[in-house]
Formats: C-alpha cells, structure tokens, sequence
C-alpha cells in the first residue's frame, strides 16, 4: 500500500488516533499497548525545541510554532493543518533539509510501515544537531503479534519492522548514543542523543 495515495485508509486512521476513546481500545486490543505513554511522551516535549515530525499524520505529536510537521502523505498533512501552518510533503528518506539543522527529530508510530527503518533513522539523525535528540515509538516483532503484523506486511500496510535488538542496533549504526527502549506490549518508544 502507497500511504502518499492512500486517502481513505489514511482519514480513518487518522481520525481513529486523534479520538482517545477509540485509540485507547485500539492501541489494548491490537498492540497491548496503553497509549497514554505515547501521550506522556509527547507532552514532555520542549515546544522551544525547533522539531522535525516525520511521519506527522494528523498532527497529534505537535506542539509550538517550532514544529515543522512533514509526511509523505498530503492527506495527512491536510489534517494535521488543524494544528500547524508549518506542513511539508518530505520522503524521510531523502529529507531537504541541511545537515545538523534540527534540535529535536519526532518519529511516532511510522518506523514499522517503513520498508527501511535503520535508512530513514539515519536520514533523522543526519539532520539532528549534535547534542540533539531523536524520539519516537514503532511496533516491534517478537511481542506476541507478530502474526498481526504479518498480515499487516501482507496487506502492503506495514513494511518491516523489526524487533527491539534491532531498533538499537539501527540507532546505534546511525551514530546515537544514551539510548534508551521502552518496551511496552508491542510498541517499543526510544530515545537516542547524537
């Protein structure tokens, strides 16, 4: 599945995450997953931060007039538009951006549709400033619904995600270091410094 052209699936996901309710059941039921972490997470974020949030999707990551949200998806960013005027349709595998530009890079929930995670880890970290801080969270195998996941890969929806030893393997080839992983039902949320 192509999630730049995919209108349809990309609204109805979108408008499932941004309800609480509905995500809430969704993140138990699928992932096992108290998406209150991924709140949490988002709301300690420092709005002076110049951030970069890719895959953006609707915005739910967003907070202050320094957030640049970017997505392959124009859906997306149309509805993430409710939140921030500063939008981009980017590849995050080809950012345009120079190098060091970013103080704070935002990936949440978009790793595991990616069909390289560790190729667009670098592309984040190649546009972090030094001391910067790379954030997001992604579905990992080997949680107990790898056969969800699976079908997912089969339906085109997801592309590879890998296991949690992999996710530190790629941050640590990308040049981060004081990483840290919270595994927590199938999503695994990380933090790394370079």
């Amino acid at each position: 599945m192509n999630w730049k052209t995919a209108t349809a699936l990309s609204t109805l996901y979108d408008a499932a995450v941004q309800n609480r309710t509905i995500s809430r059941i969704g993140a138990r039921a699928l992932w096992n997953y108290d998406i209150t972490n991924l709140h949490r997470a988002i709301a300690s974020q420092d709005p002076t931060a110049l951030t970069l949030d890719i895959p953006c999707g609707g915005g739910l990551a967003v907070r202050g007039d320094r957030h640049v949200a970017a997505d392959l998806s124009r859906t997306m960013l149309n509805r993430a538009r409710r939140k921030t005027n500063t939008l981009l349709q980017a590849d995050v595998y080809a950012l345009p951006f120079h190098s060091s530009t970013f103080d704070a890079c935002l990936t949440y929930n978009g790793l595991h549709c990616l069909a390289d995670p560790a190729a667009a880890l670098r592309e984040l970290t190649r546009v972090l400033r030094p001391g910067g801080t790379l954030s997001g969270a992604t579905l990992t195998r080997g949680t107990g619904r790898d056969p969800l996941i699976t079908l997912l890969q089969r339906l085109g929806v997801f592309g590879a995600p890998g296991t949690a030893n992999d996710l530190r393997t790629w941050l640590t080839d990308a040049g981060l270091s004081d990483i840290a992983l919270t595994p927590t039902g199938a999503v695994t949320a990380f933090t790394a410094r370079k």
